[in-house]
């Protein structure tokens, strides 16, 4: 459970330009430092280093940073392109959140600006020949930190946008998703069971945007039942998609009166600030959406202009792992305090998630024996590991293949094969 102004620091923490303006500052401000710091060094010393050798330096790094960097942005361009194209569209965020590649170009950027201001203050002379050793140093310092830098950075570009690195990053956020819920399945808050009948004075709150759940601030939910004495139940879980009107949370009032008109519009500002709606899904506190992606790519990789089973039968293997993350949740939920005790929310349906996953996969590669068999086999897999939690799906799911096989696969004889490689699946 992430209070929302936590979820959007991280959220800001993840983009490109945060680090890039934390390292131009740090450039800028290193710069400056050796002006503050020239005193302190004795006045024989610059001959001997010799520091006035230290602006030809500084004019290299700056000629050759800005050239590195302007190199740097077209590659990673190239990479975001090559992950929205040969993997999915969905993934692409997550390349562009790479901290080696961040860190990377925020270095570049960072020297660059270093040794434009160290050239602009030596044209002054602000440094005098004692500031001109502080600054020499420093650029040595500078030279080294780029030199480690360009070399992660060329190792880093073999794998850059590659589709398997791509795969990779997908499933670490996924299984990341999968771990919290599985900790947290309630979001820190109370459960709210499907069968459950509210009375008929709970009050309806409704939403005034239309996009995706990203986030919901189950604290700030909690601090508004325990102010107003009341009882919120959330019709939406991160990821749901609303439209204007659509409902977001019914309001159980403890008290007749309900709080009066004015606590009804505090509860309702308060509601919706809690409730964030944004474009698109997040990987963040929706596991349905990494599930969801690697079938995408799973799909992508099976259309006819790719044609790549081997990428296919690499995201299933993924897939059970995932699940078998699922089937990890702690036995006791963890919940961060008692506030959230009179907020209740939904559990995610184990069907949804089989759904969000196999679903696509078996449409688009049930004419392909290999993605069958491996397929199936996946279904077995998970049967075995929690046969309480995905036995029943398993079984769905396999009977839904075997009607897909069956009207996509031109021979009888892998059809057989087929059904022999279901038999082995768990019964009920």
């Amino acid at each position: 459970m992430i209070a929302r102004w936590r979820w959007l620091l991280s959220q800001t923490t993840k983009r490109l330009w945060f680090r890039a303006t934390l390292f131009s500052l740090a450039g800028v401000l290193t710069a400056l430092l050796a002006i503050a710091l020239r005193d302190f060094v004795p006045p024989s010393l610059p001959a001997k280093v010799g520091a006035d050798s230290v602006d030809k330096i500084l004019s290299i790094i700056a000629s050759s940073m800005l050239a590195v960097t302007t190199f740097s942005l077209s590659t990673m361009v190239s990479a975001y392109s090559a992950a929205s194209n040969g993997v999915t569209p969905r993934a692409t965020p997550l390349v562009m959140e790479d901290s080696t590649t961040q860190n990377a170009l925020a270095t570049f950027i960072g020297s660059f600006l270093f040794s434009l201001v160290g050239i602009i203050a030596l044209s002054t002379g602000a440094y005098g020949a004692q500031g001109r050793v502080v600054l020499f140093a420093v650029t040595i310092v500078m030279v080294m930190l780029i030199v480690y830098t360009l070399l992660r950075w060329i190792d880093h570009l073999s794998k850059l946008g590659r589709v398997g690195e791509t795969i990779d990053r997908v499933e670490t956020a996924a299984l990341a998703a999968l771990e919290r819920r599985g900790k947290w399945p309630f979001l820190g808050a109370a459960p709210y069971p499907a069968d459950l009948k509210l009375p008929a004075s709970a009050a309806t709150l409704l939403s005034r945007d239309t996009g995706y759940v990203q986030h919901i601030d189950v604290s700030a939910l909690g601090a508004v039942t325990e102010q107003h004495g009341l009882a919120i139940y959330l019709e939406v879980l991160p990821g749901s998609f609303l439209h204007e009107g659509a409902p977001l949370a019914r309001v159980v009032w403890h008290n007749d009166g309900a709080g009066g008109a004015e606590a009804q519009v505090d509860v309702e500002t308060k509601l919706l600030a809690a409730i964030t709606i944004g474009l698109r899904r997040t990987f963040d506190q929706d596991p349905r959406f990494g599930l969801s992606v690697l079938a995408e790519i799973a799909s992508r990789a099976l259309s006819p202009a790719t044609n790549d089973s081997g990428t296919v039968i690499d995201v299933i293997g993924r897939g059970v792992r995932c699940f078998a993350q699922w089937s990890k949740q702690a036995p006791e939920p963890l919940d961060e305090d008692d506030r959230c005790r009179q907020v209740h929310v939904r559990a995610i349906a184990v069907e949804d998630l089989f759904d969000d996953f196999f679903t696509l996969i078996a449409r688009d590669g049930a004419g392909l024996l290999e993605i069958d068999i491996r397929f199936m086999k996946a279904l077995q897999s998970l049967a075995q590991i929690d046969p309480a939690l995905f036995g029943e799906q398993c079984r769905l799911h396999a009977r839904l293949l075997l009607k897909r096989a069956d009207l996509a696969l031109q021979l009888e004889e892998d059809k057989q094969r087929l059904r022999a490689v279901a038999g082995d699946l768990p019964s009920a």
